[in-house]
């Protein structure tokens, strides 16, 4: 499973957040309520599955989605840290997720 965003190719969305890699990337995290996808969180990681799995902000991903939650990641296994945090301002300014701030 794969889709397209904002010239970003995305692996996901997946149900639960197992299935994303334990590779370098950026992760977005979406509620879906009838037909209508919301976007909850955006965020970095050097290990998106990690960092999905073990985040500070799943409980607030749990109380502002109404539907089913799903996790997408764009691996990014060439850039560093700071390429990955100019993806991710990127896509927040974009998506203006529910959940974070940064």
């Amino acid at each position: 499973m794969s889709f397209e965003r904002h010239g970003y190719h995305f692996a996901g969305a997946f149900t639960s957040p197992t299935q994303l890699e334990a590779r370098a990337g950026v992760y977005v995290i979406w509620c879906k309520s009838g037909e209508t996808w919301t976007c909850l969180d955006v965020g970095e990681s050097h290990n998106v599955q990690e960092r999905v799995l073990n985040h500070d902000r799943a409980y607030q991903w749990q109380q502002n989605c109404r539907g089913t939650i799903y996790y997408a990641a764009h691996y990014t296994p060439k850039l560093h840290q700071t390429g990955r945090r100019q993806i991710e301002s990127r896509l927040r300014q974009l998506e203006q997720p529910l959940c974070g701030d940064r």
